[in-house]
């Protein structure tokens, strides 16, 4: 059995690439989800696995995330969304909470060091969600590469930071009962768009397809305005174990779907 199983690894191995492009090929073929919205789950899995400090898990997880973002660019995807950290996560540990928030702020540091990037692809970045929590730092270098990609172009990436779907949905409605009170809105006028208009990205088109790694089968209150419609796919695997191919599955099996949107 143990030949057998070394065996099949072995032309699983030597497969793969052939596999891989012919994928990659009837992905290109069918139609291509606008936009992609990812649940980053499972980097402190993934350290406690390979017996790596979990501030090292989110390094590769963040290092992976990269990766993520030139496959969706390449295969025709014009707007990415990541779920980094949420308005629970700051219920965390403090010193996981302060290591994250680094990560993250070396992370951004590191994109605005290859701007080059983003302008090439003509995308804008954005941070989503209540920015006023950040830490000071991380608001200054997220704000900086807000104001330098603004003007390279219609795609964009997205990063939810202190984000919370409830959140998003509480301070929309915030924003409407001001205007109502000041009489700039008549209630009875108030319907779907009125809410969309006043959410933290209202130009932003709701997302065809949501990606979570780590087998986690749930939303975790991301986007639930926006994911009413969405396709939903779950990856067995950990962020930084995410490979090319495990991306495209998810954008073949969508491509499988026939989406209705309530009719």
């Amino acid at each position: 059995m143990g030949v057998l199983k070394l065996i099949y690894r072995l032309a699983s191995f030597l497969g793969m690439p052939f596999y891989r492009g012919y994928l990659e090929s009837a992905v290109r073929e069918g139609p291509i989800p606008r936009h992609v919205a990812l649940i980053l789950d499972g980097n402190r899995r993934f350290a406690a696995k390979k017996g790596l400090s979990w501030v090292d898990g989110y390094r590769m997880g963040a290092k992976r995330t990269e990766d993520l973002l030139k496959w969706l660019l390449d295969v025709g995807v014009e707007h990415v969304t990541l779920y980094a950290f949420s308005t629970e996560n700051f219920r965390r540990p403090r010193e996981q909470v302060e290591a994250v928030f680094k990560v993250l702020e070396e992370k951004l540091l590191e994109l605005k060091g290859r701007i080059e990037f983003l302008r090439e692809n003509g995308v804008s970045f954005r941070v989503v969600g209540r920015k006023d929590l950040l830490p000071e730092s991380v608001r200054r270098v997220a704000s900086e590469m807000e104001e330098l990609t603004s003007g390279f172009g219609s795609k964009t990436l997205n990063l939810a930071l202190a984000y919370g779907g409830r959140a998003e949905i509480v301070d929309a409605i915030k924003k409407i009962a001001r205007k109502v009170r000041e009489y700039e809105l008549d209630p009875d006028e108030i319907d779907d768009e009125t809410v969309r208009m006043h959410l933290y990205a209202p130009d932003l088109p709701d997302p065809d397809l949501i990606i979570r790694t780590s087998g986690e089968e749930r939303l975790s209150n991301f986007l639930l305005w926006q994911s009413a419609y969405s396709e939903l796919y779950f990856c067995e695997v950990y962020l930084p174990e995410m490979r090319k191919i495990d991306l495209l599955r998810a954008i073949r099996d969508y491509q499988r779907r026939k989406r209705r949107f309530g009719s």
